[in-house]
């Protein structure tokens, strides 16, 4: 059992170094896969918008705010900043949009370029030689009074219902019949998000869009659809610039009182535990290498108060150690050898290390679906920290144990 102790030992330290490494590519030389830094960090700006929904009836209002959402992303990744973070909050008639930019500080033209309500238009097609153009047509999206997601009677497959107001209603019969068998393209901020074909006339202001859509993708578009075609404007109520030199300071300090709590806790382990602790800080070590790794591959934006969860966890990753430790003493004194002790020592921890992991675990996917903005990164990195320790305490440091614990092989023989 000791060979095979080993043996996935130096598999989880290799593990450890190469993450290691990832974690820092500058020993390799130059940077690769850079962390992804949360605005409070690297500097930049925090939007907040206002959206307008008194004109929109209340089962469209989630389906607005969350196409104006998507809207507002699109707009921004189009503009060239990268991962932004929006996020939104809604009462009764008030919704609000929080767009953070981050490391974007020069943001007038995409302040402006967000400011716009979103339009969606119908066009219309036309052959141009050997390409398509679309020419745009008087429907808008100012005569859909509603999108949401049907299924088909027959096939039970989602499609996507439309509603015309009656001035839209005579428009959209019009361009149907004049189209049959041709494509209408769907436009929302002039990007087309649909080409459905018409297959014939559509009179009633009633139309279904069918096609290879999962659930997912239909409601999408419904949200999309619902975007640009409800009146619900959006106002800059709220902007801030960060600096990203108060961000670095920030974060320097927080790596440093990180550094020196992960020392305190190590050189308390070692004086207190002897060998079982220096097991543990290596054990410690491993953990907090492997976690950042994995933050950094999945990848997770990083702000002070993700941070902060991550060091919170170091201490929880000991936690399951002293447990399981005093748990061996008992055992100790009780007769056992070594390595039965150490057995015996991690079975009987086990149920508490997983009874209180267990309700942290359970507070931080609340914290995580419930709110938004820096609490959910605190909660993200929580709950992936906490994951990773249970690995470490149960799996690594029992590794350490079965492979440099030896009992003592003491004989007892008759007096000569």
């Amino acid at each position: 059992m000791r060979r095979h102790a080993a043996s996935y030992l130096i598999l989880i330290i290799l593990i450890a170094v190469v993450a290691g490494i990832f974690v820092y590519p500058k020993w390799l030389g130059g940077k690769w896969r850079p962390w992804r830094l949360g605005l409070d960090l690297v500097g930049g700006s925090h939007l907040v918008y206002q959206v307008d929904l008194a004109a929109v009836p209340n089962q469209d209002r989630d389906s607005v705010v969350n196409g104006l959402r998507d809207v507002i992303e699109r707009r921004v990744n189009l503009f060239g900043i990268s991962e932004p973070q929006i996020f939104t909050a809604q009462s009764g008639e008030n919704a609000q949009l929080v767009v953070e930019l981050a490391g974007v500080k020069e943001i007038s033209e995409a302040i402006n370029l967000i400011g716009e309500t979103p339009l969606l238009d119908f066009r219309i097609t036309e052959q141009n030689g050997t390409s398509t153009d679309f020419i745009p047509t008087n429907l808008t999206g100012r005569f859909v009074t509603s999108a949401q997601i049907d299924f088909d009677p027959t096939t039970n497959a989602p499609q996507v219902a439309l509603t015309f107001n009656s001035e839209g209603a005579g428009i959209f019969e019009r361009l149907t019949e004049e189209n049959v068998g041709k494509v209408i393209g769907i436009f929302l901020d002039g990007n087309l998000i649909e080409a459905p074909t018409v297959q014939q006339k559509i009179s009633g202001g009633q139309a279904v869009i069918t096609g290879r859509f999962t659930i997912k993708q239909a409601r999408e578009l419904v949200e999309r659809f619902n975007a640009g075609a409800l009146p619900a404007p959006i106002t800059l109520i709220n902007q801030q610039t960060i600096s990203s030199a108060l961000g670095a300071d920030s974060l320097q300090k927080v790596i440093v009182a990180g550094l020196i709590g992960t020392l305190l806790v190590i050189i308390f382990m070692i004086m207190y535990y002897r060998m079982l602790g220096l097991f543990a800080a290596f054990s410690l070590i491993i953990y907090i290498v492997l976690t950042l790794g994995l933050f950094k591959l999945v990848p997770i934006t990083m702000s002070l108060a993700g941070i902060a969860g991550f060091i919170l966890t170091i201490g929880m990753a000991v936690d399951a150690n002293i447990l399981i430790f005093e748990r061996i003493k008992e055992e100790r004194n009780r007769g056992l050898s070594k390595s039965s002790a150490t057995e015996e020592g991690f079975r009987r921890a086990w149920a508490s290390i997983r009874d209180s992991n267990t309700s942290t675990i359970i507070t931080a996917v609340i914290l995580y679906y419930f709110t938004s903005s820096f609490v959910r990164g605190f909660a993200l990195t929580l709950l992936l920290g906490v994951l990773i320790s249970l690995f470490s305490a149960i799996t690594t440091t029992r590794l350490f144990l079965r492979v440099f614990s030896k009992d003592s092989h003491a004989h007892l023989k008759p007096k000569t």
